[in-house]
């Protein structure tokens, strides 16, 4: 592994898939991910927020080895994965990444048995001899919280919750570095929300996992989380320690994102975005946010900001701590401000400003 416990690193990665629209000559791409860097340590929790089509399940996609970049590198251990032959990169990323998926009734082979579901990455892997494979499998149960009776029986006469840990349990059964969670519980009741968010945290605990956890809940994000990424139009807009927030984020938009999802018990009100939602197909120039930003003006359209690190440009050689806080934004937001007085400020701001327009 890499200095500092890096486990897995991103430098400059971008996605882009390729549309039916805009002609055989000069098709239309979506800017899936763009200029995405990212550094995951061992041990800690990282938690990816944004609205939906952000890049959240994109990113976790490239974290784990499914999806290659259109541009840019991927670092797993210090090890350059798509340099890698093929079979490395199955074992490198297979045996040290594991992914828990949104829905555990389209993940799981229908057709298997939970022992083979389970069973199945250590053959793979040619891990153990048939008798301690059945005895991790025995163990792996345990581990998640299933009884001995379901080892036999197939996912669809389990409950969603119960699938879910199958899932979990397939996802440690190489014992890996990191276990991606895309969107863990959504798809679950809200009655067992809670229990598998649970597992998740204590299994971290007692494994001492690193985690990416990927999650529309906000405040689940910020519960369970050291570190949370903010998304917006497949950029990486914010990483903010997980402890400063809401009112230690600097970049607007992850203010206004936290303020939209109020605890039942202290109302928050939320910061109003006013202006057109960018298509990923044509992002906009400069700062992706600037179409929705009360704070937004002509030199946000002129370039991207630059990285900024704990309310300064960083200094060439900084090294990161290990929890670090960067954003890009021009107009950064002061640390301390609360969101009723930020509410006010957007609505003066947007009250007699013409919107800005959405790049044709």
């Amino acid at each position: 592994m890499s200095g500092d416990g890096e486990i897995v690193r991103l430098e400059g990665v971008h996605v882009r898939h390729r549309t039916r629209g805009g002609g055989m000559f000069n098709p239309e791409r979506v800017h899936a991910l763009t200029g995405a860097d990212l550094t995951i340590r061992a041990g800690e929790t990282v938690g990816v927020v944004g609205e939906s089509g952000c890049g959240k399940s994109t990113l976790a996609k490239v974290l784990v080895g499914l999806q290659e970049p259109t541009e840019g590198r991927l670092f797993f251990r210090g090890q350059d994965v798509w340099r890698m032959s093929g079979s490395q990169r199955r074992h490198q990323m297979g045996a040290g990444v594991g992914m828990v998926f949104q829905d555990p009734a389209s993940s799981l082979n229908r057709r298997m048995p939970i022992r083979q579901v389970l069973r199945d990455p250590l053959d793979v892997h040619g891990r153990g001899t048939s008798r301690q494979r059945e005895a991790r499998v025995r163990e792996l149960m345990d581990l998640v919280g299933l009884p001995a009776s379901v080892a036999d029986v197939l996912p669809s006469q389990l409950s969603g919750g119960q699938r879910q840990r199958v899932s979990i349990a397939r996802a440690l059964a190489l014992d890996p570095d990191l276990v991606i969670a895309d969107e863990p519980t959504s798809a679950l009741d809200v009655s067992v929300r809670a229990q598998i968010l649970n597992l998740l945290l204590d299994l971290k605990q007692r494994l001492g996992l690193a985690m990416v956890f990927v999650s529309h809940d906000i405040q689940t994000v910020r519960r369970v989380s050291d570190r949370i990424v903010t998304m917006y139009l497949g950029r990486i807009v914010e990483q903010t320690p997980a402890a400063a927030m809401p009112t230690g984020a600097r970049h607007p938009y992850t203010r206004a994102l936290f303020s939209a999802a109020p605890g039942l018990l202290s109302p928050i009100e939320p910061i109003p975005l006013i202006g057109p939602v960018p298509s990923a197909t044509r992002p906009p120039s400069g700062c992706p946010f600037r179409t929705r930003c009360w704070r937004a003006d002509d030199s946000c359209a002129d370039e991207m900001p630059p990285v900024q690190r704990d309310g300064r440009a960083p200094a060439s050689g900084d090294r990161p701590s290990p929890t670090p806080h960067e954003f890009r934004c021009h107009h950064p937001l002061p640390v301390g401000l609360d969101d009723a007085e930020l509410a006010a400020s957007a609505r003066e701001a947007t009250s007699d400003r013409p919107q800005l327009e959405e790049p044709a």
